[in-house]
């Protein structure tokens, strides 16, 4: 992993502070006193009110497998709730529809306005570098909007940042928070300033303010006054996706998916949305690395892969302009030439800018089976 990756850090004989994070999690932490910790919050909480917890969801690999194990290994009754950001694929439909119906939970599904989305997509490209924000920030607002309306004061989310990040790290017990929101999910715009932004930018379109309200994260103030407590569970479990996955493949008949940019070995890795190709490509242009870097590394640190083999994954996989970026344009209705000038406007030093006929050239080498419809879709 590089230096431009975002929160990293290396000492003085290049070791990165991720590893040193998974050497603790290995080796220092006391699994048994979390997971103690854990049923004593869980015993706090059971039985309490209509549901036990909430349990944000996407249908991917970490939701899925937080889902099975609250449901079937802690007998809870969960509300599972989930932001639709609009490109749910549909493997991942159907691994939701199999999950929710074998684990007979009740689900809330919640898709904002995708007029609204899309000049969100634009403005946060141009600004950040990074078309997400909507998904970033409503993955992390609604369920917890949803949690102090419902009086659902528990929620319980996926791995702690530190497995991946180091904006925290796993001597402390990771929870929810309006500082780790702005910190980690929001971009440093919060929704009323996107509102701002985007109706400035599109001065011919009727926005309201209320379409920004699924964006708005609550106060400390609002979280602290209902109790809200949300939790990670891989701060009180050992997170290990690989056997994570395996679970929930024999117990719940979950699918993986092809995914642009990512080796199919990897193919349990972000199969939710179908621009998860260009959101990595962003990152490549922009850092210098995209995912299957990130996939390798968490093999290497793990034993699973050598350096040698890692690096030849990255060179046949990272960098590859994705068939999404199709997609992708028509949506913001800009120029693959734009498309590369925003981009270049975020690039994170001492990552240097690349060629754009270059990065037009190398061209994706797998196209997902699903993507036909996709584009069908987006030309109707």
């Amino acid at each position: 992993m590089p230096e431009t990756a975002e929160s990293l850090k290396f000492d003085d004989v290049g070791c990165c502070s991720v590893c040193k994070q998974i050497d603790q999690q290995k080796h220092k932490v006391d699994w048994d006193e979390r997971a103690t910790e854990f049923e004593k919050i869980l015993d706090k909480y059971k039985g309490k009110e209509k549901y036990d917890c909430i349990v944000p969801f996407s249908g991917g690999k970490d939701s899925t497998f937080i889902l099975w194990f609250l449901v079937t290994q802690k007998k809870l009754k969960p509300l599972v709730v989930r932001f639709d950001h609009g490109f749910y694929r549909e493997n991942l439909q159907e691994n939701t529809q199999r999950t929710i119906d074998k684990l007979g939970v009740d689900f809330m599904n919640f898709r904002a306005n995708p007029k609204i989305v899309k000049m969100i997509m634009l403005e946060s490209l141009i600004r950040r570098g990074d078309f997400c924000w909507h998904c970033h920030v409503g993955v992390a607002a609604y369920p917890v909007k949803v949690a102090i309306e419902q009086k659902i004061p528990l929620l319980i989310l996926g791995e702690p940042s530190a497995e991946y990040g180091s904006f925290y790290s796993y001597d402390e017990i990771e929870k929810i928070s309006v500082e780790r929101f702005n910190k980690m999910a929001n971009l440093g715009i919060n929704a009323e300033d996107m509102y701002g932004m985007i109706k400035d930018r599109f001065k011919n379109e009727k926005i309201d303010p209320r379409d920004l309200d699924p964006f708005k994260y609550p106060t400390q103030e609002e979280l602290n006054k209902n109790n809200i407590l949300g939790i990670y569970l891989g701060n009180y479990v050992p997170w290990d996706v690989k056997k994570q996955v395996e679970i929930i493949k024999r117990e719940l008949g979950w699918r993986g998916d092809e995914v642009e940019g990512i080796p199919p070995e990897y193919n349990y890795e972000k199969i939710e949305c179908y621009m998860q190709g260009v959101r990595d490509y962003l990152k490549f242009i922009k850092r210098g690395f995209g995912r299957t870097a990130h996939l390798a590394s968490i093999d290497i640190r793990n034993n699973r892969l050598t350096r040698e083999e890692g690096l030849k994954l990255v060179s046949a996989f990272d960098g590859r302009r994705p068939k999404a970026l199709d997609f992708f344009l028509k949506m913001t209705n800009i120029t693959e030439d734009e498309f590369y000038d925003y981009a270049f406007n975020h690039i994170v030093d001492p990552h240097e800018e690349i060629e754009r006929e270059d990065l037009k050239k190398n061209v994706s080498n797998t196209i997902p089976r699903d993507f036909e419809n996709i584009e069908k879709n987006l030309i109707k």
